[in-house]
C-alpha cells in the first residue's frame, strides 16, 4: 500500500501545489487522481517516485518512508508512463522496452526476450520490434510506453495522462487494454487524468482533487456518482453523472423479447403464428442470426428497405447505459441485444430499460441503507 500522510508541496515563490494531502492507495488496484488544471494531481504522482520532493509530510511504500530509500532504487521499482510515451527516438522499439532491465543489469538477450513477451502482452505486433518510435502511430507508441514501464515487473505503475494525446477511438482501445493487463497482472496503479469519464471507467478508487491541491472526495466510482461530497465534486462530475452511473448496472437481467426476431427467409405464415402483441417492429436477421435491420410488423420483409438498428449491446457483459444508448440510437426506440458471437439474442424497448433502471436504483438504495 502507498500511504500519503499530510503531504504538502510548497515552491520557493510561495505557491502551494499540494496542501496537506492524506490518501491511502490500495494494493493491486487502479487509483485515479482527477481534477481541474492546477489541482496538484501530477505533482502528487511525481512525489511518489521522488521526481518532486515534498515540503512536508511523509509517503510510505509498504510501510517504509520513501525518503529513506535511494532515489534511483525507488524509481526503478516503479513503472512510469507519460503523455506521448516519452520514448527514446534513437532506439528500436525492442530496445526502448528493454531499457530498465538493462539498467538493472540484465543481459541483452534476457532483456530483449522480456521485451518481446511484453509486446505481445500489450497487443503490439512482433514485426514492429526493429522499428523506431517515429514509425509507429500514437496509439502504438503509448503501448510501447506501457510495455517499457512493465519491463522489470514493478509492483507499482505510475501513469500521468498517458492516453490524452490520442484520438477517442484509440484511447478507448488503450483503456480496455490497460484493464485487461491489470486483470492479468494485478499491479498497484496510480493514474492521473483530467477526464472524469476515464476516471470512472478505469478507477477502482477515484480521488477528486480541487484547485490548491486539496482532496475533495475519495471513493469508488459508483459511490462518487451516487453521492458527491459537495457542490464542487457535483459540478466536476457534470450534469450527466446519472447516465454515467448506469455503467455500474448490468444489462443481464433485462427482459428480452425473442418473438420479433425473424430470419430474412421467414414466411408470412410463420410470422402470423407468433405473439407479437408487444412488438411494433420485426428485427430481421441473416441466416446466421445476425441483425440486418427493422421491418414494420404489417409489411412484407424486404431486406433492401429495412430501418437501421443502430448498434447492438452484448447482453452478457454490457451495462444498462449501453442498452439505453442502443435504444436511443435506434429509429424504432428498441435496442438489439446480441450474444458474444454477434447473433441476435432479443430486443428490448426503452420503456423496459427504464423500468430496469428504476429497479436498479431501488436495489442500490436498499443495499446502501443496509450497509450504514
Amino acid at each position: 500500500m502507498i500511504r500519503i500522510d499530510s503531504v504538502t508541496k510548497r515552491y520557493p515563490d510561495g505557491t502551494v501545489a499540494v496542501d496537506r494531502l492524506s490518501l491511502e492507495i490500495p494494493d493491486r488496484s487502479i487509483t485515479v487522481l482527477v481534477g481541474p488544471s492546477g489541482c496538484g494531481k501530477t505533482t502528487t504522482l511525481r512525489m511518489i517516485n521522488r521526481m518532486v520532493e515534498p515540503s512536508e509530510g511523509t509517503i510510505l511504500l509498504d510501510g517504509k518512508d520513501i525518503q529513506q530509500q535511494p532515489v534511483n532504487t525507488l524509481r526503478r521499482s516503479m513503472g512510469y508512463v507519460i503523455q506521448n510515451a516519452g520514448l527514446f527516438q534513437h532506439r528500436t522499439i525492442l530496445d526502448n522496452i528493454a531499457t530498465v532491465p538493462r539498467l538493472l543489469g540484465w543481459g541483452k538477450e534476457k532483456s530483449r526476450a522480456r521485451a518481446r513477451e511484453l509486446m505481445e502482452r500489450v497487443g503490439l505486433d512482433g514485426a514492429l520490434a526493429k522499428r523506431y518510435p517515429y514509425q509507429l502511430s500514437g496509439g502504438q507508441q503509448q503501448r510501447v510506453g506501457v510495455a517499457r514501464a512493465l519491463a522489470a515487473d514493478p509492483p507499482v505503475l505510475l501513469m500521468d495522462e498517458p492516453f490524452s494525446a490520442v484520438d477517442p477511438v484509440v484511447r478507448k482501445g488503450l483503456q480496455d487494454e490497460l484493464l485487461r493487463i491489470q486483470e492479468e497482472l494485478g499491479k498497484t496503479i496510480v493514474f492521473v487524468t483530467h477526464d472524469i469519464d476515464e476516471a470512472v471507467k478505469l478507477g477502482t478508487m477515484v480521488a477528486v482533487m480541487r484547485t490548491g491541491g486539496r482532496l475533495a472526495q475519495f471513493a469508488p466510482p459508483a459511490e462518487l456518482l451516487t453521492d458527491p461530497a459537495d457542490s464542487f465534486v457535483e459540478d466536476f462530475l457534470g450534469t450527466d453523472r446519472g447516465i454515467r452511473r448506469l455503467s455500474f448496472f448490468p444489462s443481464a437481467g433485462l427482459e428480452l423479447l425473442t418473438a420479433p426476431i425473424v430470419a430474412s427467409d421467414t414466411t408470412d405464415e410463420q410470422i402470423a403464428a407468433r405473439d407479437l402483441t408487444d412488438a411494433p417492429y420485426l428485427l430481421v436477421t441473416d441466416l446466421d442470426g445476425k441483425p440486418l435491420g427493422w421491418a414494420e410488423r404489417d409489411t412484407e420483409i424486404d431486406t433492401a428497405r429495412l430501418l437501421p438498428y443502430g448498434r447492438p449491446f452484448v447482453v452478457a457483459t454490457d451495462s444498462l447505459r449501453a442498452a439505453l444508448d442502443c435504444a436511443v440510437l435506434s429509429p424504432t426506440g428498441w435496442a438489439v441485444a446480441v450474444d458474444g458471437e454477434g447473433r441476435a439474442a432479443g430486443v428490448v424497448s426503452q420503456q423496459t430499460i427504464g423500468e430496469a433502471i428504476r429497479g436498479a436504483h431501488a436495489k442500490s438504495a436498499t443495499t446502501q441503507k443496509a450497509a450504514r
